[in-house]
């Protein structure tokens, strides 16, 4: 287990501002020792929170072009055929995972390929499980062609508290089925949108591990 180059600052800003509440309360402040105790006790528990958030597992993801792998940790709350109206214009499968402020939230490609389209849209901030999050919340919209000539797409959506999207992706480049393509900080949502055809091997309230769960088959 490692942590993620995106907490670094935040860790880093955060640390300084509780040791310096923490000396206000210790040395500034004429509180009772019971208070300053709470006080230092909390700022550890928050700390820790903070923490366990940016913290990047490392496992070794077993590719296979015909499987489509989570993006992310989290819930799936979204099993559904769909118009899809950004890329594809037309019907496709759609499987979307929440991801609470607990979940890992490192996004990882589903498939390998080439990344074909990479927009990012600003937007609202509803909460993540909105049926309206996904085309009028902050997201970023990533298409990957596979070898096979199958296009995938992946949505980052920004949440309620989510409000830092990073994707690591441009048009043209080349990803690697369960690496690493991006980061949405503090509580978010990935919709993945397939072929109609393609098989899910997921249910409604399923857990998910990015880059390690089998959410669908790929048929075509």
């Amino acid at each position: 287990m490692t942590l993620h180059k995106e907490g670094r600052k935040i860790l880093f800003f955060s640390l300084i501002i509780f040791v310096g509440i923490f000396f206000v309360f210790e040395y500034a402040l004429d509180t009772p020792a019971w208070v300053n105790n709470a006080v230092l006790v909390a700022l550890i528990v928050l700390y820790l929170v903070i923490l366990q958030f940016f913290r990047s597992p490392k496992f070794i993801i077993n590719k296979d072009e015909k499987h489509i792998l989570a993006p992310a940790d989290g819930k799936v709350v979204v099993i559904e055929d769909t118009d899809e109206p950004e890329y594809f214009k037309g019907k496709r499968k759609q499987i979307s995972i929440f991801m609470s402020p607990v979940n890992v939230h490192v996004n990882r490609s589903p498939i390998s390929g080439v990344v074909k389209f990479c927009k990012y849209h600003a937007g609202k901030y509803l909460v993540a499980w909105h049926p309206k999050s996904s085309t009028e919340n902050e997201r970023t919209t990533i298409v990957v062609e596979t070898a096979n000539g199958v296009e995938v797409l992946f949505r980052q959506i920004a949440g309620a508290m989510a409000r830092r999207i990073k994707w690591y992706v441009n048009e043209g480049d080349m990803v690697e089925q369960g690496g690493e393509f991006g980061f949405i900080k503090f509580g978010s949502r990935v919709d993945i949108y397939l072929p109609l055809d393609s098989e899910v091997k997921v249910n409604i309230g399923d857990k998910t591990k990015g880059g390690r769960t089998i959410i669908a088959e790929l048929k075509s």
